[in-house]
């Protein structure tokens, strides 16, 4: 039987129809979420990001704004722009667009944004946060996993997970939030021996390497939970993932489809941890 196809679409919509009751009854209270996206430059494909974002805000009733500064700002001018807002109160949400031009370091910009409005889930102290199980506003591509995979009722504690990519955006934080729901984890990456070896061991397997196509069904354990985070893409233009879907869902029990699999899930926890922040400086 040809696995179960998990929607990030169709879940991130549901969620979304959540959400918008949960803004009207925080305007009712007189507190309207704010979002403040920073974008630099004129990168295609964050302009894109960035504009789904700002429709996604629209439909929940999050005010947002979209500040766009020439490729050529300085870093100094940047962390005076996050500043401005870290102090201005009725910000509750700070997102500057990755990646950046190369006279400004990342690291650096992640560190100046308040951990209070840090709702991309990157800064040290939320990092830190989760990682000691300590409420955090969490990354939100691996939170949007989670929630992909508790939305089926897919068993995580005692299962083994692979993580196949070590990024500080999705990687490393997916394999913590997995562990933290008792799950035994491996990470794999491009240095690792025999991947298949791991592989076909994993009871749920996340592809986020950023190859398209390196992982197929003989790869997978029968029955194996496939999420797949890459977006790649090809040279007629369509977009792929790391994991070749038509062979995976042979012999996958569930799988994410590219498109519409993680990314709309990684929108929808971002309009989630605007919210969470709204609601956290309300109280503060």
């Amino acid at each position: 039987m040809p696995a179960e196809i998990i929607s990030g679409k169709e879940l991130g919509n549901e969620l979304r129809q959540e959400m918008k009751k949960e803004v009207d009854q925080l305007k009712n209270s007189g507190l309207t979420p704010h979002l403040t996206v920073i974008i630099v430059g004129d990168n295609p494909a964050s302009r894109s990001y960035v504009r789904g974002k700002e429709k996604a805000s629209d439909t929940v009733g999050i005010s947002s704004e979209v500040i766009e500064l020439p490729s050529s700002v300085t870093e100094e001018e940047l962390l005076g722009l996050i500043d401005q807002k870290n102090r201005d109160a009725s910000v509750h949400g700070i997102l500057v667009q990755l990646p950046l031009p190369e006279q400004i370091r990342e690291e650096n910009i992640i560190v100046a944004i308040d951990p209070a409005k840090d709702v991309d889930g990157f800064h040290p102290i939320n990092i830190g946060r989760m990682m000691t199980g300590q409420d955090a506003l969490l990354p939100c591509t691996p939170y949007g996993i989670i929630t992909m995979l508790k939305s089926r009722n897919i068993p995580i504690e005692g299962k083994h997970a692979v993580v196949i990519g070590r990024s500080n955006i999705v990687g490393k934080p997916v394999g913590q939030l997995l562990l933290a729901e008792n799950a035994t984890v491996t990470y794999c990456h491009s240095k690792t021996d025999k991947l298949t070896d791991y592989t076909k061991s994993a009871d749920i397997l996340i592809a986020a390497a950023g190859r398209a196509n390196m992982i197929n069904k003989e790869h997978l354990k029968e029955g194996a939970v496939v999420i797949d985070v890459g977006i790649n893409r090809m040279e007629d233009g369509s977009l792929t993932g790391d994991v070749d879907f038509e062979s995976a869902k042979e012999i996958a029990s569930y799988i994410t489809p590219v498109p519409r699999g993680v990314g709309p899930m990684t929108i929808t926890m971002l309009l989630k941890n605007t919210i969470q922040a709204a609601k956290g400086l309300a109280n503060s």
